[in-house]
């Protein structure tokens, strides 16, 4: 049956300018959207049409959740993608046990990734695919020579590729377009199914490759066109796309020649991709994980940067279209560090915390996951759980009492805020107003140190932060007051969506598939030697010779090093870590049973499904000795053991003070904090006597306590994860479908408007719509 695509034209009628950014090649400003084909014939014009793709199809920092502009990708906030993962706590709607998002009603609506919003071109997946398709036509039908055409289309055919891959990881099988059509009905475009779809995926990638190879694999591009897309990202992308093609989501009798052959090519291709430049980012004096962090502070070429998208810290409000922030470290840093409108920071999930590896490299006995990997040697600390851990665990984490300074001044925006950026360290313990609240795990009715009060968080996102005692030229610009064009940390950080480790760790993934497990450990060990690790790099002597736990040790290595980066969720999904593919979809054919990995991944891999768990939060708060404190800042019960004195000494050496105003000084508070509170452990230096003179400082003054996570139910029981079997498919939502009535939905979601029918797509099954040119 013919499918009518009306989406696909909406170009025609919409106008966008180039997107604002940093990189020099995107600074022309024109708008080279509706044009006349004749503008090809000039390399300067469709040069512009070229940047207008990288304006349109690049990630944002953003959050997944609303499904805003260009959002296709988790960066790693907690979204939709994110907040189904350890790394976070708090049912996103893909976990959710009490609500069923629904494919036939714009209540609970399944997330529209396929067509987003009709109305604008710009968050429009097919929309952004017809500007791929008019570049395409018209650069190779223009007057350029070869080499133009070549370098040019190498870029545009990457774009399109990139964004049916975001298509095909949510729905599989998707329609094909690749001409520039007119927006009237007869035009229309079958659904393929997901191999042809993949095949098609990585014929553009192979051609993009083979186009820009002339200009890119001898170290990259350079100069000014720094942050273009070259060989070896087209090739490390398709490594991507082949290693899904592999995963259980797609392979579910486990196809051995998938893996084999996909081993064979992502093998080949490392070769172009180290030529591009890329490799592992390491400086000259890693201590405790700096080249960890450091990585994400290149803003100049970055040989970890394999798909970067580059920003800038300017902020104006004269219209201009040059402002592109990265709004990052504004999002992790605490509330105390910037200006009232800039949000809290982001809290980690205790879940994750549990299961990053202690000092040697194994997972910790008590977060009970991997039951094919060795446990450590080392306990893991209840209380102090920042106690001989991974180096990378203090890049990604920020406990009270550690070291995480910024230039900037925050109490420029907020008298009460901590003064000292450059010596900023984090003290987000909490107190309580009632010692009922205290033994409340539902209560949060707590107030955080240092001016956090209700903004506080237990353990803070740190990853990817733009850490001062790591990098002495910050990215941002530090505004203490927050406008609509200034703020805080509004930061030239680039965003990197794809880096080299990940190359490293796909590839090793498919070795294991393919069963040269001896290959996987050594790529595992480069990863973890970049983390800091040496000689065996903490891994166990038997994954060489046992495909399940060498698996194992892949998956965690990935949750590990890209924690908070975006890919835990589609890690998930593809391994189907949710219920081990055990679970049925309603209307699925016999070829949708995962027969391969003895019919469960989570039993092979030795993983515990993440169904039927609850991720729960940490909380560390002040000892039984003191007193409960008030709502106000400085009641900080701890504190309030030297403020008296120290507000004494103040009235003292200050005539016309009284003693309860000096109380109520911030120097004072900060000045008598002091004397209770030890220095913040500094990332800079040895590690272990500092760990352990703050494990005795909480022992002596904060009680640790385990308190909800996940949400409750009415009658104060505890609720459970529960991502449902048809979610590792999406189905095409409401407003999709009532935009393209002809498209026929996926099997396991409900028809809109169809009176209760339910979808019959199969996206295993085989297809012959795209012509394969």
């Amino acid at each position: 049956m013919k499918t009518t695509i009306k989406y696909i034209s909406l170009g025609l009628v919409a106008t966008l300018g180039l997107a604002s950014c940093s990189d020099s090649f995107l600074e022309d400003k024109k708008n080279y959207d509706n044009v006349n084909a004749g503008i090809y014939d000039y390399y300067s014009g469709a040069l512009g049409r070229v940047n207008d793709l990288y304006g349109w199809c690049l990630p944002r920092i953003g959050d997944l959740s609303y499904g805003g502009k260009y959002l296709s990708v988790s960066v790693g906030m907690n979204d939709i993608a994110g907040g189904s993962t350890e790394e976070f706590h708090g049912f996103s709607s893909f976990v959710d046990p009490q609500i069923e998002l629904s494919s036939a009603s714009g209540t609970n609506s399944v997330p529209d990734y396929f067509m987003q919003h009709a109305s604008d071109v710009q968050s429009s997946s097919y929309g952004r695919i017809r500007n791929c398709n008019d570049v395409i036509r018209g650069i190779s039908d223009s007057k350029l020579s070869q080499d133009e055409k070549d370098e040019l289309l190498g870029q545009a055919y990457f774009f399109r590729a990139w964004c049916y891959y975001n298509l095909m990881r949510w729905y599989g099988g998707v329609p094909i377009v690749t001409e520039v059509l007119d927006p009237v009905v007869e035009n229309f475009t079958e659904r393929s199914g997901v191999e042809e779809t993949k095949n098609f995926i990585v014929s553009d990638l192979n051609k993009s490759a083979e186009l820009l190879k002339a200009k890119t694999s001898n170290g990259g591009w350079s100069g000014s066109n720094y942050g273009r897309v070259t060989s070896g990202t087209a090739l490390a992308l398709k490594g991507r796309v082949l290693q899904l093609w592999c995963s259980p989501l797609f392979n579910r009798s486990n196809d051995q020649s998938r893996w084999q052959d996909a081993y064979n090519e992502m093998k080949a291709d490392l070769a172009t991709i180290n030529a591009c430049g890329y490799g592992l980012y390491q400086g000259s004096n890693n201590i405790n994980g700096s080249d960890f962090a450091m990585q994400f502070l290149q803003s100049t070429k970055n040989p970890e940067a394999v798909f970067v998208v580059l920003f800038n810290n300017v902020a104006n409000d004269d219209g201009l279209d040059n402002q592109k922030n990265s709004t990052w470290e504004r999002a992790v840093r605490p509330y105390n560090t910037k200006a009232a409108g800039c949000g809290s920071g982001m809290q980690a999930g205790l879940m994750l915390i549990q299961q990053f590896p202690m000092k040697d490299g194994k997972i910790p006995a008590a977060a009970g996951t991997y039951s094919n990997l060795e446990t450590s040697q080392y306990a893991y600390d209840e209380n102090c759980p920042f106690m001989n851990r991974d180096p990378r665990f203090y890049r990604t984490f920020t406990f009270p009492g550690f070291r995480w300074a910024y230039s900037g001044n925050a109490s420029l925006a907020n008298s009460f805020h901590p003064s000292d950026g450059p010596n900023y360290t984090a003290w987000n313990y909490v107190w309580y107003t009632n010692e009922d609240d205290q033994g409340n795990v539902e209560s949060g009715n707590s107030y955080g140190s240092d001016n956090l009060t209700d903004n506080k968080r237990s353990v803070y996102v740190r990853k990817k932060s733009d850490d001062l005692d790591v990098n002495s030229s910050p990215l941002y610009n530090y505004e203490p007051t927050y406008t609509k064009n200034a703020a805080p940390f509004f930061s030239a950080q680039p965003y990197i969506e794809l880096r080299y480790a990940e190359v490293l760790l796909n590839l090793a993934e498919v070795a294991c598939g393919a069963g040269d497990m001896s290959y996987a450990v050594q790529l595992l060990k480069q990863v973890r030697t970049r983390a800091g690790y040496t000689g065996d790099c903490g891994l166990q002597g038997n994954l060489s010779g046992n495909q399940a736990a060498c698996m194992s040790a892949i998956l965690y290595e990935r949750q590990i090093e890209f924690a908070y980066e975006g890919k835990r969720f589609e890690d998930m999904r593809r391994w189907m870590l949710f219920d081990g593919g055990a679970e049925k979809v309603q209307g699925a054919p016999a070829s949708w049973t995962l027969t391969g990995w003895n019919g469960n991944t989570c039993n092979w891999l030795g993983v515990k499904p993440m169904n039927g768990q609850r991720r729960e939060t940490i909380e560390f708060r002040t000892a039984d000795k003191y007193d409960v404190g008030t709502t106000l800042w400085n009641s900080d019960p701890l504190v309030a053991t030297a403020i008296e004195a120290e507000a004494q000494a103040y009235v003292n050496s200050h005539s016309g003070v009284t003693l309860n105003e000096a109380k109520a000084l911030p120097e004072v508070f900060y000045a008598a904090a002091a004397k209770v509170r030890p220095e913040g452990v500094d990332l800079r230096k040895e590690l272990d006597p500092q760990l352990e003179s703050l494990k005795a400082w909480y022992n002596d003054n904060l009680v640790t306590a385990v308190k909800k996570g996940d949400s409750y139910d009415s009658n104060h029981q505890p609720l459970y994860i529960k991502f449902r079997p048809q979610y590792y498919l999406l189905g095409l939502a409401s407003g999709a479908q009532n935009n393209n009535k002809g498209l026929p939905q996926t099997i396991g979601w409900e028809v809109y408007n169809g009176g209760g029918a339910m979808g019959t797509f199969d996206p295993f099954a085989e297809t012959h719509y795209w012509s394969g040119e």
